[in-house]
């Protein structure tokens, strides 16, 4: 887990898919390897502009997430994206999957408050 100023990121492995906003039919692979409440890393080779508008689908678990983003950073690994759109059914996705990333990294121990 990392708190910087970006927020409480995950460690995530899951297959993704990518499009450019404007086309979302022209879909290229990515892997997540990072992931939070307000955005994930990608591991890909396909490249886009800072800002340039994505549209992103994560496949994990026999589920799906999927929402509209922006490319925040690009590395020479892939990139980070911020969410910017995401309805209601997949933000609960993506609770779900960011309360199992955090029960795993605690160790399945009960947090105290």
């Amino acid at each position: 887990m990392d708190q910087e100023h970006r927020g409480l990121r995950f460690t995530f492995n899951a297959s993704a898919e990518i499009a450019p906003g404007s086309s979302p039919a022209a879909f290229a692979p990515a892997r997540v390897t990072e992931l939070s409440f307000r955005g994930c890393f990608l591991e890909t080779s396909a490249s886009f502009e800072l800002m340039h508008p994505v549209f992103l689908k994560i496949h994990h678990s026999e589920e799906y997430f999927e929402a509209e983003t922006s490319v925040l950073y690009v590395k020479p690994s892939g990139m980070g994206l911020v969410f910017r759109e995401v309805k209601p059914q997949f933000r609960a996705v993506l609770q779900r999957w960011l309360l199992t990333a955090l029960d795993n990294e605690s160790g399945g121990r009960e947090i105290p408050g």
